[in-house]
């Protein structure tokens, strides 16, 4: 039960080159090629395994702590340290690469907040 290799899995495997601005052992970071913030910043797991966030954080709880961690580690790296961490998680909410990723968002966002403080 092979599903076709997704856009993600060929940039582990190195297929497809992109700069990698973290990298753990099983988790990477690279810019998003089609930026939606001035700081968009795409974190992934390693392993396929997952399609969604709901999926990763029922099989492999520690391993959602470590993209979330990564992601942390972006925000402070490349913002102020504060961020937006948006999952989409199905077609509908916009999920278009079935391999779980993050998408960290800053710089730009305030006219984009959801709600009041």
């Amino acid at each position: 039960m092979s599903a076709e290799p997704t856009v993600f899995s060929k940039i582990v495997s190195g297929e497809i080159p992109v700069e990698l601005l973290a990298e753990t052992e099983r988790v990477i970071a690279f810019a998003d090629q089609a930026p939606r913030a001035p700081v968009h910043i795409l974190v992934i797991p390693k392993t396929s395994e997952y399609r969604d966030v709901t999926q990763l954080a029922a099989g492999d709880p520690e391993l959602l702590a470590e993209l979330v961690a990564v992601a942390k580690r972006m925000a402070e790296e490349h913002a102020n340290g504060e961020f937006r961490l948006i999952f989409n998680n199905g077609p509908s909410a916009g999920q278009t690469i079935f391999h779980v990723h993050a998408h960290v968002l800053a710089g730009g966002l305030e006219e984009h907040t959801l709600g009041a403080e």
